[in-house]
Formats: C-alpha cells, structure tokens, sequence
C-alpha cells in the first residue's frame, strides 16, 4: 500500500506546476479581453480595473498580442510572458507588475524571430525581459527593481540584431540595466535612457554590460548613467569584445557621474568613437589598482584596438584615462590622415597624492593633441608633463605626443566672458543664445553630423532649429573657448 501511494504522488507532482495557455497560431490579433474569452479559466482574469496573469501565456508565431489602451496588468509569482509572434504595447499609461511585490513573476521572453515594440509602458518587479530578436524596439518606458532569471541577467539581456532602446527609464534594478552576453553579437541602439542605481546586489558588472557588436555598431548615445556610491562595484558602460569578435562602438554624449567607473572597451577587435561624454566621480570603490578610470581601454594579441575620442569632460575620477596591452587610442591629431580636434578636458583625475590624466600602459605611440589638461590653469609644458605617464617615465612605454595643448583657464573671468547661455532648453525649435564674444554654434545630430552652422554675435543671437524632435548636441566656439551642451527639440 505505501508503494502505491507513492506511486501516485509522484504522477500527480507535475500538476502542482503551473499550466499553460498558446494561442493557436492563426494570424489573429489578440486582445487581453480576446484571451479572457478564448482561453481556458484561470490563465488571465479581470478584477477591479485590473487584469491578472496567473498561467503562462505564449503568443504563438503569427499571432499578436496587443495592449492598446491604457492598463494594467498584474502576473503572478514565477509567471511568464513568451512572445513566440508580436507583442505590441502602446497606449499613454501601461502597467505590467507583479501581482505581490515580494514574488516576482517570470520574465517575458521574446523568442528568435518574435517583434517586441513597447511604447509607455512601466514593466516592474520581475525577472526582466529576454530579447532573442533584433526586431525588439522601446522608447518612453521604465523598469524597476528586476532580479535575475534563468534567461536574464539585466532589465533587459539581448542575444542578437539591432533593438531599440530609446528615452527609458532604468533604476534600481537588481541586475545591470541593459545587457547581451560575450559570444552573442548585438548592436544595440541605446538613446537618450536615464539610468539610475541599477546593479543593487553589487556585483562587478556594469550598468550597461554590452558584449562585441559584429560587424554593426553598437551606438551608446545621449543617455545619463548615475551610480549609487554605496554600490561600489558597479561600472557605468562596457562595451566589449572578450572573445575575439568585431566589436564597433559608438560612444557619445552620455553624462556617467558616481560609478566605479565611467567607460570601458576591451578586446583587440574594438574600434570606434568615444565623443562628447561627461565622466565625472567615477570613483566608488577607491582602489586604483582594481579601477577608477574615467575611460578604460585594454587590448591583448596581435591585433591593435582603435578608438577616436573627442571633447569628453573627465573629472575626478580616480584616472582619466588608462590604455592598457596593445589598446590605442586617437586623443587628438593634426594630422591629416588621423585628423582629430581633441578637445578632451581632465580635471583631478587622481589618486594616491599623483594627478593621472592619462596613462599610457602600453608600448604603442598616443597622439593627444589640443586638449585641455589641467583645467582651472594655464599650463606649461612641464605642467601637462607631471599629469601624464608615458615613455618619458618609463623607457617601456609609448610616447604621447601632447603639445600643442590647450589654454584651459577656466572659472576666470576669461571663462565668464566665453560662457555662453542659452534658453529655453527644452525648446519648440527656436533657441537664444547669449555671449559676451563673437563666435560660432554648431548644431550637431547624435551621430555626429553638423546640422546648422550660426555666426554668433556679442549679446543675443536668436537661432531657429528647423529640426524634427529629438536631442542634439550644440558646440559654441569663442574666441577663448569651446563649449558643448545638450539641446532638446521639443
């Protein structure tokens, strides 16, 4: 008799787990309402305005499933969302969360070949979304306190392609914010995001973890990436080639304030642009020896990594930047095959009572030219010397060539008189500008391309941004200085 009993215990396990519902595959567009009536009892339910998920659900290929209006929805502990066909949710205000708070559901899981568009919607208090398309497109929405799943390791993990993640909202999120693993080639397009705090278990990843492009670019543009200081082992973006894929980046005109660090690239496949960005403080955990680069690059092999940068503003972290193995980089040239206007600005980049705006820990040749060294000071040659470590301190390394360099007195009256000002910012696309000196603005797109060129005049220039909606990058040149500034077209 206890044989037999056991017997059926074990038979009867399986229905202690959760069923299913599959939508029959059709090419029909369903509904939440559309699966209530269609489906078996106790997969989705409607209650007090509110729609609940208690069964998994997939969308078979060919079908959609669509949210169109404004809703929320609520999944049950350990449920999931598969998105084998198309998931659309786009209305002004959608919510997806758990049930209870303290029990996440499952992940929602866009299959190969599956198309994910989501527009307004918070998704919060689960195990993040698993992207296996490239047809995985976001803009205007939020997500919030996710932890790791089986398929997930970020808010949102990519596998392949090219999705979409623009004008998002990412905090404090167990897991990094946004990432894709380091043998899967994915080149995202990352835009214009707030992400805040993410990486709460503290683990030595960063915020954006972005694994090798392929033969497409990853674009990081326009997005703010702020740490929580208390979380001293999360980063602020990598993007990076570990196993010897092409990995394309673009890097630029992101604000990365209060992380271990700010930017880094590895792998001798990495080429691209790092432009335009504000890294500042990155310098949580305090050990220079494990970190604390405003901008990283590390290369091994034969192969010889190349990345441009531009007009960065790095200030305290504990490095500008470091250049490890075979890495290289572009920090300004005159050149005219290598031309790069620099531009870079360094600012007590420091540790151990020794400034290092750069750091040349490699045996390869840097140019470094135009860019402003030590602000707050008119430098010297010797001045810019004592912030740099190159050849000059160690027979190993390779020379930087630093002159010409910039006058960076900045917080003088110089400074004032360059400044300019410029309101309102958000604007309906005409935009004043005020300056004590004549000069230029240049109106540029976040793929670096000059949109609109003005002459500026000594008071206020009124200047009209015949320009779609979106954010752009305006430089102002004066006679005693350069200036870039984020303009939002409304």
């Amino acid at each position: 008799m206890k044989k037999i009993l056991l017997l059926l215990l074990v038979t009867m396990l399986p229905m202690a787990g959760h069923s299913q519902y599959t939508t029959p595959g059709t090419g029909v567009n369903w509904g939440l309402n559309d699966i209530i009536i269609n489906a078996p009892a106790g997969i989705l339910s409607f209650s007090d305005g509110i729609y609940t998920l208690s069964q998994n659900l997939t969308i078979a290929p060919g079908d959609t499933f669509s949210i169109t209006e404004n809703t929320v929805l609520h999944i049950d502990a350990n449920i999931q969302l598969d998105v084998a066909g198309t998931f659309t949710a786009d209305a002004e205000n959608i919510l997806i969360t758990a049930s209870n708070i303290a029990a996440p559901y499952d992940s929602i899981r866009f299959e190969e070949n599956s198309t994910g568009f989501l527009r307004n919607v918070t998704i919060n208090y689960g195990k993040g979304i698993r992207a296996s398309t490239g047809n995985f497109q976001m803009y205007n929405c939020s997500m919030s306190y996710h932890i790791a799943g089986t398929t997930t390791s970020a808010a949102i993990s990519f596998s392949t392609g090219r999705p979409i993640v623009d004008g998002s909202r990412f905090t404090f999120n167990v897991v990094p914010a946004l990432g894709s693993g380091a043998n899967q080639e994915v080149a995202a397009i990352i835009t214009n995001n707030y992400i805040e705090g993410n990486n709460t278990s503290n683990t030595n990843r960063p915020q954006i973890n972005m694994g090798p492009s392929g033969n497409d670019t990853i674009r990081i543009t326009g997005n703010t990436i702020k740490g929580n200081r208390e979380l001293i082992m999360v980063g602020g973006i990598s993007a990076s080639s570990l196993l010897g894929n092409i990995n394309k980046v673009v890097i630029d005109n992101n604000v990365i304030t209060d992380n271990r660090y700010g930017i880094t690239v590895a792998g001798a496949s990495s080429s691209g642009y790092i432009r335009g960005n504000s890294i500042e403080d990155n310098n949580t955990q305090n050990a220079p020896n494990l970190g604390g680069s405003g901008i990283s690059l590390n290369a091994t092999g034969a192969a010889t990594m190349n990345i441009i940068a531009s007009q960065n503003q790095i200030r305290r972290n504990l490095w500008g930047i470091t250049v490890i193995g075979t890495a290289n980089i572009n920090l300004g040239s005159n050149h005219e095959t290598t031309f790069n206007e620099g531009g870079n600005i360094f600012s007590e980049n420091a540790n151990g009572g020794q400034t290092y705006a750069l750091f040349n820990n490699t045996a390869l040749p840097i140019s470094a030219t135009n860019n402003c060294w030590i602000e707050g000071t008119t430098p010297t040659t010797e001045t810019v010397e004592n912030v740099i470590s190159h050849q000059v301190d160690n027979a190993a390394l390779g020379l930087v060539t630093f002159s010409p360099f910039n006058n960076c007195l900045l917080g003088t009256n110089a400074f004032k008189n360059a400044k300019i000002s410029f309101y309102p910012n958000p604007n309906s696309g005409l935009i004043s500008i005020e300056t004590k000196e004549t000069g230029t603005a240049e109106i540029y797109n976040l793929s670096g391309q000059m949109l609109l060129k003005s002459t500026l005049k000594s008071g206020t220039n009124d200047i009209v941004l015949n320009l779609p909606s979106g954010i752009y990058i305006m430089k102002t040149t004066t006679v005693s200085g350069q200036f870039t500034d984020k303009v939002i077209r409304q």
